[in-house]
């Protein structure tokens, strides 16, 4: 089964690994995830719950950057 960036179990790891794009969202938002050794261990919402930020609206910026690799 192929994972898609809704699914929740999604690794911050597999995410840039698999769509490039979506780690300069993460970098924008001086969000250091792309670089944390965490990152093989924690999903986009460990991410926004660290960050504090909205998970539903950086998951459709997620959306439109992953798209642009696709």
């Amino acid at each position: 089964m192929t994972m898609t960036l809704e699914d929740p179990d999604l690794t911050l790891n597999e995410l840039f690994r698999r769509w490039p794009p979506t780690a300069q969202l993460f970098l924008d938002r001086r969000m250091h995830c792309f670089a944390c050794p965490i990152s093989p261990f924690h999903t986009v919402a460990d991410a926004c719950l660290e960050y504090k930020t909205d998970e539903t609206e950086f998951r459709r910026a997620l959306r439109a950057a992953a798209a642009q690799a696709d």
